[in-house]
């Protein structure tokens, strides 16, 4: 997660400051005690204890007293869960993605693209011999996961120079791409199958296929991957799941045409 704005924040008054004290303790992924948040913040020391004090009043934040830290609070997790089931197409392609659990028995992602990267919003897991760093609502690198590079190959020129720039290219196994000339050569093949791979790019071990979710227009909004184990498959084995694959993803594609995601 990338650290708040502070410029844009303090520019935008009382609001924008509670903004970037939330971003803050966000950002640690963990409970934070108020020396780490002082560390870091450009406001006074009572300054910061008294937004903290209003934003856990208002259950913002949670306040464990017996740790001394501070969390995000149960009205925010409300809100986020709001804001998540109107915005993701989790609502539209939950029924679909069960149907393609059921019938791959291997583990499902759907994924959109947010700043060029990945967000996972939504996974079924079918067995429990194996996991993948993938979880609902984090994010990971679109160069090295098939979802990622099965939304970019589908993206206007436009969006993916822009998510290109955006990407550090770390190599995280031998297989991952490391600059953008390498993953634009495999990009003509996605879109010639419709179909991507992730051939150990992101977690050793983990491989998957995937396809990009189409909205009537052809604008690409998402897209599904069936993952699994090296120990019950191959790359090439996976493609046993094509059909169904595509199939699941026109689906969600025709059923999220009316609605507005983000992209």
């Amino acid at each position: 997660m990338t650290e708040p704005n502070k410029t844009k924040g303090s520019s935008d008054g009382t609001v924008g400051k509670a903004l970037e004290i939330l971003d803050a303790v966000a950002a640690k992924s963990r409970p934070v005690r108020f020396g780490e948040l002082l560390a870091d913040s450009p406001h006074p020391k009572a300054t910061l204890y008294r937004f903290l004090q209003t934003l856990t009043n208002q259950e913002m934040l949670h306040y464990d007293s017996d740790q001394q830290t501070y969390s995000l609070g149960l009205r925010l997790v409300r809100m986020a869960h709001s804001a998540w089931s109107q915005s993701s197409l989790s609502s539209v392609a939950a029924p679909i993605l069960d149907e393609l659990a059921a019938a791959a028995n291997e583990t499902i992602h759907l994924a959109q693209m947010e700043n060029g990267q990945v967000l996972f919003v939504d996974k079924r897991r079918a067995s429990a011999l194996f996991e993948t760093l993938a979880q609902t609502g984090r994010v990971a690198p679109a160069h090295s996961t098939g979802v990622g590079k099965a939304i970019l190959a589908f993206m206007s020129p436009e969006r993916l120079e822009r998510a290109l720039k955006q990407q550090a290219f770390v190599k995280y196994t031998q297989n991952t791409h490391d600059n953008v000339e390498s993953l634009k050569a495999e990009f003509v093949q996605i879109r010639a199958e419709g179909l991507a791979y992730d051939r150990e790019e992101h977690e050793q071990g983990i491989i998957s296929i995937a396809a990009p979710i189409l909205l009537g227009n052809g604008k690409v909004v998402g897209a599904v991957s069936i993952a699994s184990s090296t120990s019950r498959h191959s790359p090439e084995s996976l493609q046993t799941f094509r059909e169904a694959l595509l199939d699941a993803t026109a689906r969600i594609g025709n059923e999220a045409t009316p609605w507005q995601f983000p992209t």
